[in-house]
């Protein structure tokens, strides 16, 4: 098993997350006339300073992109999307046309490290950001200092086999119908191949409910899992009063979407503000929520006793956790909830990442709409991103 590609790291514009397509549809029938900015960011290191040749890596980006911008959907991958309900024929007809513009997008160096912005019409950009990601790990992996001095393979396989491993010996036999357990790996993953054992190997042992990524979940019969991102409620900042963003955001899903994929992103501008617009209404009209930042448990309390107040059932919604769950968190969280929610997991980098070298924490946000700032103000630092401070301390100050 091969774990690194040298050239066309991304093959298909199925390989990346549903919840671009999800959004995009969104987009389509709504916001047409929008205009965004993407920005990367890589939380926790300098990637130039850890690859053998910075000229070399910034020219292997563009190359995988040059590769990536021309990419069409196939008939087969087109076909694949229309059996999911939620797309509808229009759109996968948009799909059959649609072709990115290379123009878009821009890789350059800024203060001596890897920069790389994305600019134009939303419908346009939406899909950029998973396969670059995907594409700046990828080569990240094959091109870092100490890559060298770990048996990647042999790590990858050890470690998987502990985790699952872990799972069997830890959740009891009789709950085990209750745990869901979704691959969401797909922009941090140490490779394609990586991801793709990791997820046959999940599946195998029937551990696997679903995967974010679309062309993993055709090929291996699963089912594709997403909804939307912050970035589909950071641009509402700027489609509506600010201070309605949410909801205005909730309302354009629901009306496209009309009960289908209801599970919403809580933590855009904080949980606390999320709670006071996700009122009865929407509560009672959407399946569950997301927790992506702050404390697990205390979030996933609050969201049962918010359910309570509402006179709502929490058993009968889904708190769904994807704030980079290592495995014994997981675990952890599900003997603490399952049988007070139904609980699912979105694993990341410690599933399709972990071989024992620092994994990149890299992130594609959402800068601009319309040519004004947008903000994620989440409830972990560090996590937030916004290059306005002004707008950044307005919406803190909004939302309290």
């Amino acid at each position: 098993m091969g774990l690194l590609r040298t050239t066309n790291i991304i093959r298909s514009l199925a390989d990346t997350d549903l919840y671009k397509l999800t959004m995009m549809q969104v987009v389509f029938e709504k916001y047409m006339n929008v205009s965004v900015q993407y920005d990367f960011k890589c939380r926790n290191i300098k990637i130039l300073d850890t690859v053998f040749d910075k000229e070399a890596f910034v020219k292997s980006v563009n190359r995988e992109i040059d590769n990536f911008c021309s990419l069409r959907f196939t008939d087969d991958e087109l076909q694949y999307l229309s059996t999911l309900r939620f797309f509808k024929p229009g759109f996968i007809e948009f799909l059959r046309m649609f072709r990115l513009n290379r123009s878009h997008t821009k890789v350059y160096l800024k203060n001596n490290d890897l920069a790389i912005s994305v600019k134009g019409p939303w419908f346009a950009t939406i899909p950029v950001e998973v396969p670059v990601l995907a594409i700046v790990s990828e080569l990240y992996s094959g091109q870092r200092i100490d890559g060298e001095m770990v048996d990647v393979q042999s790590m990858l396989k050890e470690l998987l086999r502990y985790k699952i491993q872990y799972i069997n010996n830890n959740v009891p036999i009789e709950a085990m119908p209750s745990l869901f357990i979704n691959d969401m790996g797909t922009r941090r993953r140490y490779s394609y191949e990586a991801q793709k054992y990791v997820l046959e190997t999940m599946v195998e042992h029937g551990l696997l409910s679903g995967t974010s990524n679309i062309h993993f979940a055709q090929m291996f019969g699963i089912k594709a899992m997403g909804t939307m991102a912050h970035e589909y409620i950071c641009a509402h900042q700027q489609l509506a009063r600010v201070e309605d963003c949410q909801k205005a955001a909730f309302q354009a899903w629901a009306e496209v979407y009309r009960g289908d994929l209801g599970i919403a992103l809580s933590d855009t501008v904080g949980f606390a503000a999320f709670l006071r617009d996700f009122d009865l209404y929407f509560a009672k009209l959407f399946d569950g929520a997301r927790h992506d930042s702050g404390d697990p448990y205390e979030w996933c309390n609050k969201l049962i006793e918010h359910y309570n107040k509402l006179t709502i059932d929490p058993r009968t919604k889904i708190a769904v956790f994807s704030d980079g769950l290592k495995f014994p968190t997981m675990v952890e969280l599900f003997l603490a909830f399952y049988k007070r929610i139904k609980v699912s997991f979105g694993i990341g980098t410690d599933l399709t990442n972990d071989v024992g070298l620092l994994a990149l924490q890299i992130v594609m946000k959402m800068v601009e709409c319309n040519g004004r700032p947008v903000a994620k103000v989440a409830d972990t630092v560090g996590k937030g991103m916004c290059l306005d401070a002004g707008f950044e301390t307005y919406i803190k100050n909004i939302f309290n």
